[in-house]
């Protein structure tokens, strides 16, 4: 499965932006689906998590409230919907495909990674 995220820019604080992932094969509906961000000088840290039918979401605590999660397994696609951005949110984004149908916050539930979208946020 080869993942493509793009939708990253540019934006100030108190904005918002639509990362979309792009799945190349359909067996990646059958899987989570979880997106992550890598800022320099820190770890890889989750951001969400949604489950193979989209029935189930998990958030980060810092993101809980103002990301949202979803999935359009008829497209392959999978989205992060940011809202009330903040400059800490400044990072490169990562979507990932789980092992499993439901996947957590650990990155090695996650068998495939995407290239990243850079996202910067100004204050």
């Amino acid at each position: 499965v080869q993942l493509q995220a793009f939708g990253g820019g540019l934006v100030q604080a108190g904005g918002s932006l639509r990362l979309s992932c792009a799945a190349s094969r359909r067996p990646s509906t059958n899987n989570a689906m979880g997106w992550f961000r890598l800022t320099p000088g820190k770890e890889r840290e989750f951001v969400a998590t949604i489950s193979w039918n989209g029935g189930s979401t998990y958030y980060a605590d810092s993101v809980k409230g103002r990301f949202t999660i979803s999935r359009d397994n008829a497209k392959g696609m999978v989205y992060l919907q940011m809202n009330s951005l903040k400059p800490e949110d400044t990072a490169v984004y990562y979507c990932a495909s789980g092992r499993k149908s439901y996947s957590g916050s650990s990155a090695s539930e996650y068998a495939y990674w995407g290239q990243g979208t850079q996202v910067t946020v100004s204050s």
